[in-house]
């Protein structure tokens, strides 16, 4: 049986999600890819808005896309050190 992601692992795959997309993804493929139900996306969305971990963006045909600040690279960057960490020390 698969566990459940943890809040910190889940704001990581949403901004990775991101990254991985050139830095610029429409919500409906992000909440897609995130693989959560609508309500707890919007959720961590709102969050990572509020945060500054991600920005809207809109081209100039007025779609919206999301792309990552510095803070949400900064996340994915202090992230990937604390699992290093969590894996060096067998946790």
């Amino acid at each position: 049986m698969q566990k459940k992601r943890e809040r910190l692992e889940i704001i990581n795959d949403i901004l990775d999600i991101i990254r991985s997309n050139n830095n610029s993804i429409k919500p409906t493929p992000l909440l897609r890819f995130s693989n959560m139900s609508t309500q707890r996306f919007n959720d961590y969305y709102n969050e990572l808005i509020e945060k500054e971990f991600i920005r809207e963006d809109h081209d100039k045909n007025g779609r919206k896309f999301i792309t990552l600040t510095d803070k949400g690279f900064q996340f994915l960057q202090k992230y990937q050190s604390i699992l290093g960490f969590v894996e060096e020390f067998d946790l």
